[in-house]
């Protein structure tokens, strides 16, 4: 009896030793940074930086619309700090969404006139509210209404 304790309790507190030490796999994730590229050296220096890093599989340097994509396990932040620390100061996560993801493209806070082609600015402004007017209204004069026609 004593023998089975022993070699249970071994095994239990190995385990429980083993669990205790893993660290929590990160998420393979795509982020993407503004930054202002403007030669091959500036594009080379990024490219250099951030494919060194821990984690990353692959990367891409788009110098027209000043994007850098990388792709792996890693941290958006530690991004972000990796193309600041190439003298790049005025990086930042990317701060816009494709055209035709955003309800109202040409509100205040989201049209932009550096983005790029086909991008507005993340804002909420341009979000359609749930449940708001604008959507009382289309289903108001929409087809599928039969007393449309007497509102009119």
């Amino acid at each position: 009896m004593g023998a089975l304790d022993s070699l249970s309790e071994y095994f239990s507190n190995h385990f429980d030793v083993s669990i205790r030490k893993r660290k929590k796999r990160k998420v393979m994730q795509t982020v993407n940074i503004k930054v202002k590229i403007d030669c091959d050296g500036c594009e080379r220096k990024i490219k250099n930086a951030v494919s060194s890093m821990k984690g990353a599989k692959s990367v891409e340097v788009n110098r027209k619309i000043h994007k850098v994509t990388v792709s792996g396990y890693v941290d958006p932040k530690k991004v972000l700090k990796t193309v600041q620390s190439t003298g790049k100061k005025k990086a930042e996560l990317w701060p816009y969404v494709p055209y035709t993801m955003v309800a109202y493209p040409y509100a205040a806070g989201a049209y932009d006139k550096r983005a790029p082609p086909g991008f507005v600015r993340k804002s909420e402004q341009a979000q359609a509210q749930p449940g708001g007017t604008d959507d009382k209204l289309m289903s108001l004069f929409s087809d599928e209404n039969p007393n449309a026609c007497t509102v009119m």
